[in-house]
């Protein structure tokens, strides 16, 4: 995968629309984040969340659980899952955005 590649499929995962066709699980969104994070910042440096910061403490959580990937293999697992989702909704929206990141290539 190239970094356009996953630049197209961030890009996209961050436009859909809460209500729309095209609608990640809740594991799904924390497993964008983990790797996002991982691709666009490294591995996870900060202090983890307080006790009642439940939301918090998932994201880094997710986060540190690929701590050492490198931001490569980040990108790819990233598109490599969103082009999962698209393909499993199969219709118009999602085949348009698979070509969008197709061509990014």
């Amino acid at each position: 995968m190239s970094e356009a590649q996953f630049k197209k499929a961030a890009e996209i995962i961050q436009s859909l629309p809460k209500d729309g066709k095209i609608k990640p699980t809740q594991d799904d969104q924390l497993y964008f984040y983990r790797y996002y994070k991982q691709a666009t910042i490294g591995d996870n440096n900060t202090t983890r969340p307080g006790l009642l910061d439940f939301t918090g403490k998932a994201k880094w959580d997710a986060w540190d659980s690929v701590k050492g990937t490198s931001k490569e293999d980040a990108w790819t697992k990233y598109v490599e899952k969103f082009q999962q989702i698209l393909k499993a909704a199969n219709d118009d929206e999602s085949k348009k955005y698979l070509a969008e990141i197709e061509a990014a290539a």
